[in-house]
């Protein structure tokens, strides 16, 4: 091509329209694939069996010994069948982001002009997906057990916006360690001992008197109970100020610890 062509060529493309990267649009792509999967691979069936498996071990377990001291464990232990519920999403982002890395797709995404941010806002947004399948599948199965709300509708939001955001907070610090590993299995296998350990010593599944005196101030004001007792009283009377403000500021701390750790994972290079 002589000097005139190519520069003719580049007058005749000059005034054409770049095409520019739409953030939107790219998140709703990849947001689309994983959903997509999720659904095709019967893990949103397993997001609704799931917390029948833990109703089911929770409640059947200690409900007559709970009937001695008069107590409704249904009521009682909706919220940590909750919990765990949206810890199941944890485990589910972090392998998710683990997978993502290990196989390069991660670095792959990188050298494309695709935003920072979107992997990352895609794996959470379909984290969430599988966050509210999993809720209401719970809400469902709890109901089974007797299990009601019964302070209006505005506390049944607020529970459900709560455990949400409890859902989505931990996947973001699951993603963060997911990022950085290329071994979804020894990760999950990581991330399920201390929810083990926060879930068993809490106020979730008994009260705080059934603990050993020397561990009841851990027990007490751990997230995890402080997250339950503010969701018990949405579903039974209605929470006050003075029980919510501490699981808020947990919530708030987690949040403003794994965020910056979670973008600082998703948008470093390998």
């Amino acid at each position: 091509m002589t000097a005139a062509a190519a520069s003719a060529a580049r007058d005749l493309f000059a005034d054409v329209p770049k095409a520019r990267p739409n953030a939107f649009s790219q998140w709703r792509a990849l947001t689309g694939r994983v959903v997509w999967v999720m659904a095709t691979k019967g893990e949103l069936i397993v997001a609704a069996v799931t917390p029948l498996v833990f109703t089911l071990g929770f409640y059947l377990p200690l409900k007559f010994i709970m009937q001695i001291q008069h107590i409704d464990y249904a009521q009682f232990v909706m919220p940590i069948i909750v919990l765990q519920t949206m810890s199941f999403t944890m485990l589910s982002n972090a392998q998710l982001a683990a997978f993502e890395a290990m196989t390069g797709l991660n670095t792959r995404m990188q050298t494309m002009p695709i935003g920072a941010l979107v992997p990352l806002s895609s794996r959470l947004s379909a984290g969430l997906v599988r966050s509210v399948t999993s809720l209401l599948a719970a809400i469902g199965w709890g109901h089974l057990i007797g299990f009601r709300f019964v302070a209006g509708w505005g506390q049944t939001l607020l529970f459900c916006l709560f455990s949400l955001a409890v859902g989505t907070v931990l996947a973001i610090g699951a993603d963060g360690m997911g990022s950085l590993t290329k071994s979804p299995e020894s990760l999950s296998q990581a991330l399920t001992l201390p929810t083990l350990i926060f879930g068993m010593l809490s106020c979730g599944f008994v009260p705080e008197a059934a603990f050993p005196s020397w561990i009841r101030w851990f027990v007490r004001n751990q997230p995890i109970s402080q997250f339950s007792f503010a969701m018990r009283d949405m579903a039974a009377g209605g929470v006050t100020w003075h029980v919510l403000w501490v699981p808020l500021v947990w919530l708030g701390g987690l949040a403003l610890a794994f965020t910056p750790f979670a973008i600082w994972a998703s948008v470093r290079r390998a």
